[in-house]
Formats: structure tokens, C-alpha cells, sequence
């Protein structure tokens, strides 16, 4: 069945959309996730991924037009299907989808083109006016989301436009809008709770309108579309506390409080063996509570040493203790992607120590003008741009059908923040100056450790800047941020003895890592870029003329 996909609304200001470039052309195969097309927005160009698989039978706005948001961007279907009903009514092509199409082809966030919940073999109408809202696909790589904090609760009114929730994504902790006016019935995920994307985030519709069913159908429908063989349950039983016998030295001498029988055996539960095993209690020293006097899992609980069990023998003084933290989004992303480079990208490391007496006395002579103020960091990013412009073999990319080579320079830097890492861009910053440079990465960190950092502005890097100087660290390698090929490692400026002119003299230096993928840059390659690096960070007037 053809699907209507609209003008998104691709961010929370925006009205209408520009068709920047079409990535895809009429007749042309589209899987989910594919880009089909290059959407410019009132606040960037954006790329805008199919969430339908298909062919795309028609192209509603062409590249350089202007829509409305929800207004028809595409149709995707089945090769030769006839659209001719939808083009003369707009609509979709079930008569029973009608009645919701207008709302929820809106940004393909809701139950695709369709006002009912499918269960195993029929399908089961919604209540009048009920709107399911699922997890919605807020970046490109985004598989799953969690809800970080809900801005509205059960029995609120919501109107088109107001800020339902804030979702923790892979990227960026983002807002998340509602597309439909009435009031929120259910909702489906807990604050900090987790689901893939397109699962049950919540419902909207009437108030008082009953809803128990409709999340347990969406549930079970998606339950079933994933699973194609039912499982089998397995019951595992805990473990009774049916008394068994451990062997015990008997000694006489020590008078004993544990239920002991004439042969020397006492009685413990299995449960309570385990725990006292894994926290060396010595078990002669336990008053079982249990029946008979039996040792069960409370006496190890509540067991405290008295100083006489201690005297003679070994008994630990810390207890074991750790917290699990439930890996963020953030750190998923960070795992998978990282594990990815490290993994399929041959990196080698260059290492190298710049003289930074000049750098030194330009920052501070630089920064005596009024309203500036630049960072050693700046002064890398700078360099390595210019440096960049004359290695582009440094600057590219590697695809597994191709080598990029980029003629512009987009330089990612590595912000540290509490759940993890995250690389905003500098965009042509081999054309900016230092101080718009220092501009830009303030601003960029600044939106990173509030995670408000948006997906335009942390893709698209060709480079990418890693500095740990601040925390002290004189040297380290760092992984490339694929599909680059190459990152620098920037260390902290030490003071030490150096060699000038056959003197020993105090000098300042610096390390620098560069790490290169081998698929793309060879050796002397990156060699020659980090020569042309050390002409500018050396002599940083250069960077000037």
C-alpha cells in the first residue's frame, strides 16, 4: 500500500521546508533508513531518512521549492502501484485511513498511515479521536530512545506544538513536540526508561476515553511482528530453604551456638551456605532463627562479628559493594561506533613534541586585545585546518565503495561530557578567523554539556581534534571518528630543559598524536601533515597571512 510521506517538522520552529537536494529519484528502490532527501529548515539543512520501504512513485516538491510542513512531499509504494487516487484527493489509499491521514503522516512518528492497532490475524479500530504516539526517530543512527523527562503527565490538555517529553538519544538529550491536540490518556515509558524506536511512547485523544485495550493491542502487535516462533517458557524454581547438612570441625574446647547434631553436622539452608561462602562468615559462630534452629538467609543478613570471633583467625573487614548504571544512549552510541573503528580501520599513530615558546607569546599578546580571547585549543584547530587545505589525503574519507577527498574543512572537537563524549563541528574553519574559532567551540561545548546540541550540528566533520592538555595529560592516542581518517591528540604544555642553539635552556613543548587510518593515509602522508602543523603551531603569525 502507497504511503504519503510529508513535509517533517524538523525542528520546533519550523513551518516550512526547502527541498535542498533529492537523494533519491522517481522509480528509484528506497530501504528504511535510506536519505531521500536534504531538507533546509529555518535553522539548518538536514538530511530527512525514509522511515517506509518501497519505490518512491512520486516527488511532490521539487529541489529549490518551499511546502508547509505536512503538506505532500513523496509517495512510496509498490513498483507500479496506481497513486492516482492520491494525487487527485491527498489522501491515503485505505478508506479507513482517511481520517487520520492529515495527522499522522505528520513526520512519520505515529502508527504509519493507519487509524487502527493490528493484532495477530484482524485488525482492531482505535477509539474515535485516539492518536497512538510511538518513539520517534530523532537522528539518524537513533535505534532506541529514553525518556529523560516527561513535560506532561496523565490528564493534561495537549495542543499541536506543546513539548511533550525530553528524549535521550544516541546523540543529544532532545524535545520532543506533539503533533495532535487533546489530552495525554496513557503513557507508555516511564521517565528513564527505555524502547526501540516506533514502540508505544504514549496515547492522545478524548478525555475520559477508555484506552486499557489500545496499549495492550500495540503491544501485542509488536510483539508479534518481532517474534515469528513463540517461545517457550521455561520455570526455573528458587532455590528452597529446605535444610541441608554442612560438615563442620567438632571442637570441644569451643563452645558452639549453632543447632549441632551428635554426629557434627549442622543445618543451613542453601541459600544462607551461599551467602555466608561469599562473605567469609564463619558459620560456627551463627544462631540460626530459622525452625529448629536452622541458619537461614536473615542470620547471614544480620550477622555481626563479636570481637571474640575475631581473635585467632582472619575475618574481612570491608564488605563488597558496587552499583549498576544502565548504559545511556549516549554511551551505546559511543561503544558501538568506537568498537566499529577500532575494529575495521588499521590505525597507526605518528607522535611528535612541538617547541611552543612562540605559541605562548602570541596567545598572550593576541589576547591583549580588548573583547578576545583565544585558547591554545583554538590555536590547533586553526592550524590543523590550514594544514588540512594543503594535505587533503589528512581530510578525507573512507567508504566501502570509495575514497572522499573533501575540499572543505570541518573540524569535529571532542567535548567531554557527564554520560560520555560528543564531537560538534567547527564548518570551514580553515576560512574562520581565531577568534570566530573560539567563538564557535564555546558556543558548541557549551550546548554539549547542556545537551542541547542538535544532529546538524555534530555531523559532517572531515577532521577531528582531541585535547586532554587541560587535565594534564602530556601524551595519548585517541580513536578515529569514522568515516574520517585521521584524528590528533593534543597534550598539555610542559615546561622541561631543552637543547637551543647548543644551550640548555627551560623551554616549553608540547605532544601531539596524530592517528591515521592506513586504508587512506599512508605513513609519509601523514608525516608531511604533521611537518606543515608544526610550521603554524611554531609560528603561529603564519596562521595570519
Amino acid at each position: 500500500m502507497a504511503i504519503v510521506v510529508n513535509m517533517p517538522r524538523l525542528s520546533d520552529t519550523m513551518e516550512e521546508g526547502t527541498v535542498a537536494t533529492w537523494l533519491k529519484k522517481v522509480g528509484d528502490k528506497v530501504e528504511e533508513g535510506d536519505i531521500l532527501a536534504e531538507i533546509e529548515t529555518d535553522k539548518a539543512t538536514m538530511e530527512f531518512e525514509s522511515f517506509n520501504e518501497g519505490t518512491l512513485l512520486h516527488i511532490g516538491v521539487q529541489e529549490g521549492e518551499t511546502t508547509k510542513v505536512d503538506e505532500l512531499l513523496a509517495i512510496i509504494g509498490d513498483e507500479g502501484e496506481d497513486i492516482s487516487a492520491l494525487l487527485n484527493g491527498g489522501g491515503n489509499s485505505s478508506s479507513e485511513d482517511k481520517k487520520e491521514d492529515k495527522k499522522d503522516n505528520n513526520s512519520q512518528n505515529k502508527v504509519e498511515a493507519s487509524n487502527k492497532v493490528e493484532t495477530s490475524k484482524e485488525s482492531q479500530e482505535l477509539p474515535e479521536g485516539v492518536i497512538v504516539v510511538t518513539m520517534p526517530r530523532l537522528s539518524d543512527t537513533m535505534e532506541e530512545g529514553t525518556v529523560a523527562t516527561w513535560l506532561k503527565k496523565v490528564g493534561d490538555k495537549v495542543e499541536e506544538g506543546d513539548i511533550l517529553a525530553e528524549i535521550e538519544t544516541d546523540k543529544a538529550t532532545m524535545e520532543f513536540e506533539s503533533f495532535q491536540s487533546g489530552t495525554l490518556l496513557q503513557i507508555g515509558l516511564q521517565e528513564g526508561e527505555s524502547a526501540k524506536v516506533d514502540s508505544l511512547l504514549a496515547i492522545i485523544g478524548p478525555a475520559g476515553t477508555d484506552v486499557s485495550g489500545v496499549a495492550a493491542n500495540f503491544k501485542a502487535s509488536s510483539s508479534s511482528k518481532k517474534e515469528e516462533t513463540p517461545k517457550v517458557e521455561t520455570k526455573t524454581e528458587a532455590p528452597k530453604e529446605a535444610p541441608t547438612e554442612v560438615k563442620t570441625e567438632s571442637k570441644p574446647s569451643a563452645p558452639t551456638t549453632t543447632p549441632v547434631t551428635s554426629n557434627g553436622r549442622l543445618f543451613i539452608s542453601p541459600l544462607a551456605k551461599k551467602l555466608a561462602e561469599e562473605k567469609g562468615i564463619n558459620l560456627t559462630q551463627l544462631q540460626g532463627s530459622g525452625e529448629h534452629g536452622r541458619i537461614i538467609k536473615r542470620d547471614i543478613e544480620n550477622y555481626t562479628p563479636s570481637a571474640t570471633a575475631s581473635v585467632g583467625k582472619f575475618v574481612p573487614a570491608g564488605q563488597e559493594d558496587f552499583e549498576d548504571v544502565p548504559n545511556s544512549q549516549m554511551r551505546k552510541a559511543i561503544a558501538k561506533a568506537l568498537t566499529n573503528s577500532k575494529f575495521t580501520a588499521p590505525h597507526y599513530y605518528l607522535s611528535v613534541e612541538f617547541d611552543m615558546d612562540n605559541a605562548i607569546a602570541f596567545r598572550e599578546q593576541f589576547n591583549t586585545i580588548p573583547d578576545t580571547k583565544i585558547s591554545y585549543n583554538d590555536m590547533v584547530v586553526k592550524a590543523c585546518a590550514l594544514a588540512l587545505k594543503q594535505h587533503p589525503q589528512v581530510n578525507s574519507q573512507w567508504f566501502p565503495d570509495k575514497m572522499r577527498l573533501n575540499n572543505h574543512v570541518h573540524i569535529g572537537v571532542a567535548v567531554a561530557v557527564p554520560d560520555g563524549l560528543v564531537v560538534p563541528v567547527v564548518k570551514f574553519a580553515n576560512e574562520q578567523t581565531l577568534p570566530q574559532i573560539g567563538a564557535a567551540v564555546k558556543e558548541l561545548a557549551g550546548k554539549a554539556r547542556n545537551k542541547k546540541l542538535t544532529p546538524a550540528e555534530m555531523e559532517g566533520s572531515t577532521f577531528t581534534v582531541s585535547n586532554l592538555g587541560m587535565f594534564g595529560i602530556d601524551t595519548f592516542t585517541s580513536i578515529i571518528n569514522q568515516p574520517n581518517s585521521a584524528i590528533l591528540s593534543v597534550g598539555n604544555i610542559v615546561q622541561k630543559p631543552v637543547v637551543k642553539n647548543g644551550q640548555i635552556v627551560v623551554g616549553n613543548t608540547m605532544k601531539l598524536s596524530l592517528a591515521c587510518d592506513h586504508r587512506t593515509v599512508d605513513g609519509a602522508t601523514g608525516a608531511q601533515f604533521l611537518q606543515t602543523l608544526k610550521g603554524y603551531i611554531e609560528n603561529p603569525v603564519t596562521m595570519l597571512v
